[in-house]
């Protein structure tokens, strides 16, 4: 007797059934004719569609869609061009080890190296840069190669996979009792590694007895959700925290263990230093910003970042909660030898801080014209309520709000990560505030930054996903400018890095947002205030100091 058709399955379909298995709840995507039939699935299983103008667009925002819910972020482009568009956000999301799938179509197996439209070996391209990449060889075969992706993207330390399907594999039906279909909860095991037992007693000696002790608390104590073990560790042992990536905002500011102007201070003369989840890249100086007699301890999901570029004396491969509860539990009830130390320690770093801000006060307060940019990141970072997730997308702007802005609760910081990636501030505002739309977003854009995805404000308006957001412009890509005229004098600083004047306000309004434009630093609040109130999408066009650099732009190695 034939099979009809309500016993009969397609490749679409099948996909659409183990995204939803897997959490997921939103697809970013440009459409295209090769995956169509993920759209009909998604419909049917209650996932929504959110299309975007440009597929790097897609990629970041199930990025930024993954930090913030903690689940799988997934982006669904089409063969070709559209997933080449999307390596850039695949790439981003690698280096910053975030969880998310991105599905791309391909010609039809049927039509295997016979140039079909937009036929590339996209498998062998994303392989560098995803944790796993492959094609999905069968329709049956469909939603347990998705689960499969999603497994890969949390062995070790997160990150991307890819997925291409050809077009006759998503289109073709199959009985439905012939294709896997894992069910939720069913095909994942634990990733929560508690480390190994004696080291952990082991960090928990060295903490009780230094004298003179600092914590990094890096992005992965967000993505395991460690901040409560975190602060318990901090505030038990009393040791003086710092925090980057996604980490800030662990403790709030004004907690008498948050620190974040003495870092260099504390790396130089500590006795004891823990890095938590971040890696010794360029942000720390490949590890060689840490006192060369301190103990240094590191703890990382990835056993490859333990000891790489620097060598250790204690390394814990663990996920930083567990790891971080484990030690404030060994280290429970033991006599606290650095303790009489410990205060004079943490007075010596408040002391740095207040210098630090003493030292910059005048410009956090500047009424210059054109605006300091320290007095921008500062109003920003008044404006700031527990409830306001901050975003920064751009190079020397953001690199001032990083000494400046700080989150008031964990995971409201949002940055692109060591990649260092121009463009994701749309995007991210767009997963954002989908995910949590009970929160307010905020967002600082260089001017060159947002023209690269700035055109999906448009989607932000047709989603009605407001946010507050800020273009600090100075006509210029200030980074590279800094370096230029480091290296080269006053008369080559321009070659390359000039942009126009271009006034983002009236682009908001053009497209259905709000929008003002700022010359007057006192009128940065009221503008920021009228924003928040619009309840629209926005565009603070704050015209800045060209000449304005921030101390991180002038200290970058690459300008050495």
């Amino acid at each position: 007797m034939p099979e009809n058709a309500q016993d009969l399955i397609s490749g679409g379909h099948l996909v659409a059934k183990a995204l939803k298995a897997e959490g997921v709840d939103v697809i970013y995507t440009l459409c295209g004719g090769h995956i169509i039939d993920i759209y009909d699935g998604c419909v049917d299983e209650g996932i929504d569609v959110i299309d975007v103008r440009h597929e790097q667009v897609a990629a970041h925002a199930a990025d930024g869609y993954a930090r913030i819910t903690g689940k799988p972020g997934c982006a669904v482009v089409t063969a070709g061009p559209g997933t080449t568009d999307a390596v850039t956000g695949v790439a981003n999301a690698f280096r910053a080890e975030s969880p998310m799938l991105l599905i791309g179509g391909q010609g039809a197996h049927s039509q295997h190296k016979m140039g079909s439209l937009q036929d590339l070996p996209h498998v062998d391209m994303m392989t560098p840069i995803t944790k796993f990449a492959a094609t999905v060889p069968d329709t049956a075969r469909a939603a347990d190669m998705v689960s499969m992706a999603f497994r890969e993207c949390f062995n070790g330390a997160p990150g991307p996979s890819f997925l291409e399907i050809p077009r006759d594999v998503l289109d073709a039906k199959v009985p439905r009792d012939s294709a896997r279909v894992p069910q939720a909860g069913h095909y994942r095991a634990s990733t929560r590694s508690a480390g190994d037992p004696e080291a952990v007693q082991r960090l928990a000696d060295l903490l009780v007895q230094a004298e003179r002790p600092a914590i990094l608390l890096g992005s992965q104590v967000w993505t395991t959700r460690a901040t409560d073990a975190a602060t318990e560790l901090v505030r038990t042992l009393n040791i003086p925290a710092y925090m980057n990536g996604a980490g800030r905002g662990t403790l709030p500011p004004g907690d008498p263990h948050h620190f974040q102007l003495s870092r260099r201070y504390a790396f130089a003369n500590a006795d004891l230093i823990v890095i938590v989840g971040t890696p010794f890249d360029f942000r720390m100086g490949y590890g060689k910003r840490l006192s060369p007699t301190a103990t240094v301890v590191q703890i990382d999901l990835d056993y490859r970042t333990v000891g790489k570029n620097r060598d250790i004396d204690l390394g814990i491969v663990g996920d930083a909660g567990v790891v971080l509860a484990a030690v404030t539990d060994a280290a429970s009830g033991q006599p606290s030898g650095g303790a009489a130390q410990r205060k004079e320690w943490l007075d010596e770093l408040r002391a740095a801080e207040r210098s630090a801000i003493e030292k910059r006060l005048p410009q956090l307060r500047s009424d210059a014209d054109p605006i300091h940019p320290y007095r921008l990141v500062s109003e920003i970072n008044d404006f700031l309520t527990a409830d306001s997730i901050y975003i920064g997308d751009g190079g020397d702007i953001v690199t001032f709000s990083g000494q400046v802005v700080q989150p008031k609760s964990p995971g409201h910081w949002m940055d692109p990560g060591p990649l260092g990636t121009l463009g994701v501030g749309v995007p991210f505002v767009m997963a954002a505030k989908q995910a949590r739309p009970d929160k307010e977003v905020v967002a600082l854009f260089g001017d060159g930054a947002f023209s690269l995805t700035g055109w999906d404000f448009e989607t932000l308006v047709r989603f009605d996903l407001p946010f507050v957001g800020i273009v600090g412009n100075n006509s210029s890509m200030n980074q590279i400018r800094y370096g230029q005229k480091a290296k080269y004098g006053d008369a080559r600083e321009r070659i390359g890095n000039t942009l126009g004047d271009v006034p983002y306000d009236q682009f908001a309004r053009m497209l259905g947002g709000y929008g003002e434009e700022v010359r007057d630093p006192a009128q940065i609040r009221p503008a920021l205030e009228r924003a928040r109130q619009s309840g629209k999408p926005s565009l603070i066009n704050v015209w800045v100091d060209p000449d304005a650099y921030a101390p991180g732009t002038m200290n970058q190695t690459m300008y050495k």
